[in-house]
């Protein structure tokens, strides 16, 4: 009861009140005092949340608008806080870095809506790209052995449950095989490696299956926004498809190596480690400062 009475009195008084004094005090307002947390002067975009007012204060509805503008408008709410916070023109860097951030929390919720497009596309057998890709795929691992025949239980070869690949993408869709795809073209050696390992005799697990189970993972945490440090301190601008494919790179080669340090006793017990490894990730991405990605 008390910590809701002190959160409605906060909100509604104290607040105010505390970024009044703190402007009297240092002249900058709360988005200007957010970019000093920041490395070299940059306003960390997760911090531009609680810089912004409640919901319920109708005049500061400018602001509120900037965090729903598309790509286009950017500019234009720039210029629209600052004049609302009465920031002068002359700070070009905070300028430039409020346009960055911007530009992050936009292309954050677009980067989600084309992950998701490319979910809900299924895997249809009948699409000559959807074929051109997954027989990618089974080339760039098995360069040395060709496919006997489209349905085939060569296809275990390579992680999946049975002849026919096309069952195993029906709940990530085409993204399943997107990623997959990616991994084994940008980093070819660590696919071919990790596919390698997977068919350890004791320690083993289905290489493409796993895949598109840490697809799912992806995109659950890009869903509900623990992607967002990670994607604000990685890309300057606008987050695009190919770094939501970089982070599953790194899920992929991380995940490998929990595995085999792990000796889980058998594959039974995936859904267990599973979760233990998504724990870890989530609190990875709690750190402001993170990037989770791999190099070339």
């Amino acid at each position: 009861m008390f910590a809701q009475l002190w959160g409605f009195l906060y909100s509604s008084y104290f607040r105010f009140w505390l970024k009044w004094l703190w402007r009297l005090l240092t002249g900058k307002c709360e988005l200007q005092r957010a970019r000093g947390r920041g490395e070299a002067g940059r306003i960390p975009t997760v911090s531009l949340g609680p810089a912004l007012p409640s919901p319920s204060r109708h005049h500061f509805q400018v602001l509120r608008n900037a965090l729903h503008a598309d790509e286009a408008e950017v500019e234009k709410c720039v210029r629209d806080i600052m004049k609302e916070k009465k920031i002068e023109h002359k700070d070009t860097r905070f300028k430039t870095n409020l346009h960055i951030s911007l530009l992050q929390i936009t292309g954050y919720k677009k980067l989600y809506l084309n992950v998701e497009n490319l979910r809900k596309v299924p895997y249809d057998s009948d699409n000559g790209e959807h074929e051109e890709q997954l027989i990618e795929l089974w080339n760039l691992l098995m360069p040395h052995e060709n496919l006997k025949a489209r349905i085939t239980k060569q296809w275990c070869d390579i992680g999946f449950q049975g002849d026919d690949p096309k069952t195993d993408f029906r709940g990530m869709g085409l993204l399943g095989l997107v990623n997959l795809v990616y991994f084994s073209k940008h980093y070819t050696n660590e696919a071919r490696q990790i596919l390698s390992r997977s068919n350890h005799p004791k320690l083993g697990y289905s290489y493409a299956i796993v895949g598109i189970n840490l697809t799912e993972m992806a995109y659950s945490l890009l869903k509900n926004g623990a992607l967002k440090s990670h994607l604000y301190n990685m890309v300057p601008g606008l987050p695009q498809m190919e770094h939501f494919h970089q982070f599953y790179c790194y899920l992929v080669y991380e995940f490998d190596k929990f595995w085999f340090e792990e000796e889980p006793e058998s594959i039974m017990h995936f859904n267990q480690y599973r979760e233990k490894f998504h724990e870890k990730i989530k609190g990875l991405l709690l750190d402001y400062d993170v990037i989770l990605t791999l190099q070339n």
